[in-house]
């Protein structure tokens, strides 16, 4: 899933694959937006055919507590 979700991680910020960390956070770290975050879970959602809740995602901060996140919808 780790992996998964780094590979679409780089298609919205400009970070190398490999520095890309469980720890890394999305916003700080990353560079993220809200609006590219909100953006890369919409293909998050397409590529492992999930649906994620909006009011549940708004905690996520680490690219960790993303994957566990995934990993709960995806089991």
């Amino acid at each position: 899933m780790f992996d998964q979700l780094t590979e679409i991680i780089v298609n919205y910020v400009e970070v190398k694959k490999e520095d890309i960390k469980p720890e890394s956070r999305f916003i700080e770290d990353l560079g993220f937006t809200s609006f590219d975050f909100m953006s890369m879970l919409g293909e998050v959602e397409d590529v492992l055919d999930v649906e994620v809740n909006e009011e549940e995602v708004v905690n996520i901060r680490t690219v960790q507590e993303a994957v566990d996140y995934l990993s709960e919808l995806t089991a």
